[in-house]
C-alpha cells in the first residue's frame, strides 16, 4: 500500500467517521456471535477491515512503534464486542498464558510447540498483552488456535470474551503494588472467572499454592481436571527462607504453611500443619534438574509413564517452571509428547527473556528485572555463574509500566552478589536509589559507576566489559535499552519475529 493510500483510508476512518458506518455490520455480527445463534465466516471480516489494520501497522512504525496495539485499539474503539468474533475464528480456540513472572516465555514456548507440530498459530509474541493488543494479534494473523499472553488484571475479562480452550496460570508475586494490589486480590478474581468460565482446560503451577488452590474452587458445573505441573528434583531447593516472600498462608484455613523444599520464593513443596492441605503431586513434573549458570538448564520432564530429555539455552529454574507450563498446556490441547523436547530445545528467547546480543567486542546478555521473586531468582542464576567476575548493566526506571514506587529493590537480595561483581553501571531514571541499595548490600563502590543515561551506559559498559555484559533492566528501561540496539543495527525492533544476522 502506497504511502498516501494508507494516510487517505485512515484519515477517513478517523476524521470522516467512515470506519463507524462499517463497523456497524460487524458489531451486529459480534452480537451475533455472543448470542451463539450463528457463527462468522471469513466474509465476516472483509477486505477493507484488513487493509485499514495493515494501514494501522504501517503508520505507527513509521513513527517508531510496532503497531502491535493499534489496530485492534481502533477496532475495540468503534466495536466493543468484536473480541469475541476475532476469537471465534480460530477453528482450535485459543490458550490464555497469565502470571506474574513468565507469562511472556511460556507463551512463546507454548507457540513454538504448536508451530513445530503443524498448528498455524496466532500470538501476540511482542507481549501486548492487554485487549487492545490481543485483538490486534487475532486481527492480523491467520491461524487456526491463539496462543494469547495476557495481562493479570484484564485476565477475567479477556476470558470471558474468548472462551478458551485451555488457561495457563503460572504465579502470583507482588508486583507493582500501586497497580494491582496485593496478590490476595487477583486470587480473587481469577478465581471468579473459573466459576463463570466451565469449559476450558486449567494448567496450574502445583508448587505455588494460591495458583494451585484455584483448582479446588468446588463449582456447580462438571468441568475437566486440572493439570498440575511442578519441580519434583529437591537438590536445587534454597536452604533458607528468601527476605521476600510472598504466600505462606494456606488459601484453605488461613495457617501458616510450613515448606519441606522451597524452589524460588514461595514456591515449593508445601503442607498446613492446621488443616492438612498439602501440595499434590504434578501431572507433568521436572527431575534431575541442572542449571548451567547463564548458559540454559537441562532436565527430565515425567508424564505419565513417559520420560523427556530436555535442553533449554534459555537460563534459570524460573524457565525450567515455563517449560513445564508451556509442556502441560501443549499436551491439554493434544500435541504428541515426543515433539515437545526439540521445540524447546531450539526456542528462541523472547526480547530481553535471556536474549543474546553482540555489541562491539562483548556479548550483551539481557535480562529482564521486574519486582523481587523474580529479581532474586535472576541474581541466583547468576551467583551459579562460573564467570569469576561478573559485568553487570543494572536500570532502574519508575515509568508507570514499571511501578512508580521502586521501594521493592530493598526486598531483593542483591547481597548474594557482593562478591561476584566487576564493574557495574547504575542506569534508569532511578539509578541513585539504586546505587545506594547496592552499596548498603555491600557491594564495592569504587566499582559502581552512576550514568542515567541508557544509550550512554551501554557504551561505558561494553567498553570496559570482559567478554559479557550483564543487562538487568526493569520493564521500560528494557524497551529503552532494544530501541536504542534496534537504532544501532544490532537487534531487530523487539516487535519484529525475524531477528538480525551476526
Amino acid at each position: 500500500m502506497k504511502p498516501e493510500d494508507r494516510d487517505l483510508l485512515l484519515r477517513e476512518a478517523w476524521e470522516l467517521d467512515l470506519f463507524s458506518e462499517r463497523v456497524e455490520h460487524l458489531s451486529a455480527i459480534a452480537r451475533r456471535v455472543g448470542s451463539g445463534r450463528s457463527l462468522p465466516s471469513p466474509a465476516d471480516l472483509p477486505l477493507w477491515l484488513r487493509r485499514l489494520a495493515e494501514a494501522t501497522v504501517s503508520s505507527s512504525r513509521e513513527r517508531g512503534g510496532g503497531g502491535t496495539t493499534a489496530p485492534g485499539a481502533m477496532l475495540l474503539r468503534h466495536a466493543p464486542g468484536v473480541l469475541r468474533l476475532l476469537g471465534r475464528r480460530l477453528a482450535r480456540g485459543c490458550i490464555l498464558v497469565a502470571g506474574t513472572n513468565g507469562k511472556t516465555t511460556t507463551a512463546g514456548m507454548i507457540a513454538a510447540i504448536l508451530q513445530s507440530s503443524g498448528r498455524a498459530v496466532a500470538h501476540n509474541q511482542a507481549g501486548a498483552n492487554l485487549p487492545a493488543g490481543i485483538a490486534t494479534a487475532l486481527l492480523t494473523q491467520d491461524a487456526d488456535i491463539g496462543v494469547l499472553e495476557v495481562d493479570e488484571a484484564w485476565l477475567p475479562l479477556v476470558a470471558a470474551e474468548l472462551s478458551p480452550v485451555a488457561v495457563v496460570l503460572g504465579n502470583l508475586f507482588r508486583d507493582r503494588l500501586d497497580g494491582y494490589g496485593e496478590i490476595e486480590a487477583l486470587a480473587r478474581s481469577w478465581g471468579q472467572m473459573i466459576l463463570a468460565e466451565p469449559n476450558p482446560q486449567l494448567v496450574l503451577n502445583v508448587d505455588d499454592p494460591v495458583i494451585a488452590g484455584l483448582g479446588s474452587i468446588d463449582v456447580a458445573h462438571v468441568r475437566p481436571s486440572p493439570t498440575f505441573f511442578g519441580i519434583e528434583d529437591r537438590a536445587l531447593a534454597l536452604s533458607g527462607a528468601e527476605h521476600a516472600l510472598d504466600s505462606v498462608i494456606c488459601p484453605s484455613c488461613g495457617g501458616s504453611l510450613r515448606f519441606d523444599a522451597r524452589m524460588l520464593s514461595h514456591l515449593g513443596h508445601y503442607r498446613c500443619p492446621g488443616c492438612g492441605r498439602a501440595r499434590s503431586l504434578p501431572d507433568v513434573a521436572a527431575r534431575a534438574v541442572r542449571i548451567d549458570g547463564v548458559s540454559g538448564s537441562s532436565f527430565t520432564i515425567d508424564v505419565g509413564a513417559e520420560r523427556l530429555d530436555v535442553r533449554l539455552a534459555v537460563p534459570g529454574l524460573y524457565n525450567v517452571y515455563n517449560a513445564l507450563a508451556a509442556s502441560a498446556a501443549a499436551l491439554a490441547v493434544g500435541v504428541e509428547p515426543t515433539a515437545i523436547p526439540l521445540a524447546l530445545e531450539n526456542y528462541t528467547p523472547a526480547f530481553g527473556r535471556g536474549e543474546r546480543v553482540r555489541v562491539g567486542g562483548a556479548e550483551l546478555l539481557i535480562l529482564l528485572m521486574k519486582n523481587p521473586a523474580g529479581a532474586n531468582e535472576l541474581l541466583r542464576t547468576l551467583e551459579r555463574d562460573p564467570c569469576p567476575a561478573l559485568d553487570l548493566l543494572i536500570a532502574l526506571n519508575d515509568n508507570g509500566a514499571d511501578g512508580r514506587d521502586v521501594s521493592w529493590i530493598w526486598d531483593v537480595d542483591f547481597e548474594m552478589l557482593r562478591s561476584r561483581v566487576g564493574r557495574v553501571l547504575c542506569s534508569g531514571g532511578r539509578a541513585a536509589e539504586l546505587a545506594l541499595r547496592l552499596k548498603y548490600a555491600g557491594w564495592d563502590v569504587a566499582r559502581l559507576t552512576v550514568e542515567p543515561d541508557i544509550a550512554n551506559a551501554l557504551d561505558r559498559g561494553v567498553q570496559k566489559a570482559q567478554e559479557r555484559l550483564v543487562a538487568l533492566p526493569t520493564y521500560s528501561a528494557l524497551l529503552e535499552l532494544r530501541l536504542e540496539l534496534a537504532r544501532r543495527g544490532l537487534a531487530a525492533p523487539y516487535w519484529s519475529e525475524k531477528p538480525v544476522e551476526p
